[in-house]
């Protein structure tokens, strides 16, 4: 137990070295900010060009409907962000320069994690603070709200690690055409439609897609439009934002660690 403790603690002595050079990257690479705060921005014109013209099922404001959708679908597309990023540092040799030092063996891929997060609350702070300005609020209290934006970290956080993996596994090329499959996937939930609207096959999958279980999650906990019940995945769908994120973390830190050891071979 106590080698254990102590291999967990180098860990993260390791990783928060690694995420704080990342982070310094931030600082001294502007266009990084400025590329986070293009989706933010973008909100405001879908609330405004879209929020007079579409109606949610079950009635209410389609801005606040829309909202905790965008939320959700920003912490999904930071997966290309950590994608881009693992594959940049194997590419110009850093990972490489990491690997020959006595580090711990996952302390580069946690320090990512560390980074990646420190930029995912960055974006969220400014979505907030546009979702704000078209007219979203939230009414269940700090409490529920609170709650609210930890399943959107806890989402983010578990779509780095596959970002992590999938940025030690494919090449840069590969990675930077990511958007290409993940924009119909983040299209293909409750994010701009209610499940209820679309064709029944369709809809079904939809509810089943686990970035709808969070954006769900985050309605009611916000207590914003949208919210209906008559299935099982739809009255679960707080249990299934901690369960989906916990199912990939799983399954992806291992991978990444892995990969991460085995990668000149």
């Amino acid at each position: 137990m106590t080698a254990l403790l102590g291999r967990a603690r180098w860990a993260l002595a390791d990783g928060w070295v690694v995420g704080r050079a990342n982070m310094i990257n931030w600082r001294r690479n502007p266009g990084l900010i400025f590329y986070c705060m293009m989706f933010p921005i973008m909100t405001v014109v879908f609330g405004y060009v879209f929020g007079s013209a579409m109606s949610v099922a079950g009635g209410g404001d389609y801005r606040e409907f829309l909202m905790p959708g965008l939320f959700g679908q920003a912490m999904m597309f930071g997966v290309v962000t950590s994608m881009l990023a693992v594959t940049s540092a194997v590419s110009r040799g850093v990972t490489d320069r990491f690997r020959s030092m006595p580090m711990a063996q996952s302390g580069v891929a946690l320090g990512r994690s560390f980074a990646d997060m420190f930029s995912s609350l960055i974006e969220l702070t400014i979505l907030l603070g546009c979702g704000l300005l078209v007219g979203w609020r939230w009414h269940e209290g700090p409490g529920k709200a609170l709650a609210a934006l930890g399943l959107l970290l806890l989402w983010r956080y578990s779509l780095i690690w596959v970002g992590i993996y999938l940025g030690l596994l494919l090449p840069p090329e590969a990675a930077g055409a990511a958007y290409v499959p993940l924009l119909p996937l983040t299209m293909l939930a409750n994010t701009f439609v209610s499940p209820e609207k679309m064709p029944g096959w369709l809809g079904h999958i939809a509810e089943w897609n686990p970035l709808s279980s969070t954006v769900s999650a985050c309605r009611e906990l916000f207590g914003n439009p949208g919210v209906t019940g008559g299935s099982w995945v739809a009255e679960h769908a707080i249990g299934l934002a901690f369960a989906w994120p916990a199912v990939l973390l799983l399954l992806f830190v291992p991978l990444s660690v892995r990969r991460y050891r085995t990668l000149s071979r």
